[in-house]
Parts: C-alpha cells; structure tokens; sequence
C-alpha cells in the first residue's frame, strides 16, 4: 500500500515524468495533489499497471485530485538542453500551471532543480512508494500514450502504436529503413550500429 503523503499537514505535489527512454517524442511529466483522504487499492508506479488499469486511475486521478498539471519538453528542447535538463523543466512547467501552490514536492528518481523556493524531496523508484508520485506517473503516461498514439498516424512505419517511441529492436530496424522523422531525438542513438546521428 503506498503512502499518502511524506509530511502530513502539507501540501504535496507529486511529480513524475515519462517518456525519458524513447528514442521520438517528447518528455511528459506530471504534477498531481491528492486530497489528504485519498485511497486506491491499485495505484501504483505506472509501469506496473495494465494499460486498461492506467486508463482508468487517470480518470478517478482527473477527478479526485485537488490539482493536477502536464508538462511537456520536445524533442527539440531534449536535443537542445539533454534529457535530464528536458525532463526537470517538463517537471517545472507541469508545476507551474497547477491551480494550487505547493508546500512540498515529491519527485520521483535522485535529480531535480529547485522550484523556486518550495522544498523537494527526491525518491528513488518514489511512484512505489507515495500516491501522488504514482498518480503523477500515470497521468504523464498516459497523456504521453495518446499523444504518441495521435502521431502513429502520419508515421506507422515507425509502430508507434505499440512501442509509443521506445528503442524497440523493430523501432531501430524502421529507423534504419526508412531513416528519421521530425520527431526523433537527434542526439540519441537511434540505430544500433552508431553512436549518435549526425545531420
């Protein structure tokens, strides 16, 4: 059973981001509140959920949650400031349009920036082991599952459909035949037989 909250009689945002590892796409990730009452016999770090199991936390996550926000850093701002830069600042746009203040974020993994003056605390695998990390967690995939699902049907050579941009063997063996699209990730390495694409 995961913890509703690390410090009780504060405010907390859980944050979380997906899409980190894909070789197209953007970052996505998530700042979510949960009321203080909140309880869910399922949710859990996404990954470890059912697509249908996501789907359908996201809809009592969107409803119950006392304030959510998605951030979203492309493929451009990734190949521009890094993955971990992209996926920090996705973190801070989703935390800067939440209709609720803060007084403590949770962050899941060991790196984060400072967001402004409010307090953060890092945990390491945290969407198991705190709520609002985990609602986080699936709301970024989620979110970020539909946007790539939207994209799949200009480029379904690439199956995004059923890989959502990961480092797929099929994904690198379309990348190879059909080369890259706009929404590649030009620093990373795309294919298996080099280190970084140079265009």
């Amino acid at each position: 059973m995961l913890l509703n909250c690390y410090t009780k009689g504060l405010i907390e945002a859980g944050c979380d981001e997906a899409g980190r590892g894909c070789l197209a796409g953007p970052v996505f990730a998530a700042a979510v509140i949960l009321p203080e009452n909140f309880r869910s016999d399922i949710l859990n770090d996404s990954k470890q959920l059912t697509e249908l199991q996501r789907y359908r936390l996201r809809d009592v996550i969107l409803n119950e949650a006392l304030a959510w926000s998605v951030g979203i850093c492309d493929q451009h701002e990734i190949d521009t400031i890094n993955i971990l830069n992209a996926s920090i600042l996705a973190m801070h746009k989703a935390l800067a349009q939440l209709a609720i203040q803060p007084q403590h974020i949770l962050v899941d993994g060991n790196r984060f920036k400072a967001f402004g003056k409010i307090p953060h605390t890092c945990f390491v695998k945290g969407d198991g082991r705190f709520m609002s990390i985990a609602a986080a967690s699936v709301l970024a995939k989620t979110c970020r599952d539909d946007f790539m699902l939207k994209i799949h049907t200009d480029f379904p050579q690439y199956a995004w459909d059923r890989n959502k941009g990961y480092p797929t063997e099929k994904h690198r063996q379309a990348i190879s035949r059909f080369g890259v699209c706009e929404h590649h990730r030009k620093t990373f390495r795309l294919t298996n037989n080099q280190l970084m694409l140079d265009l």
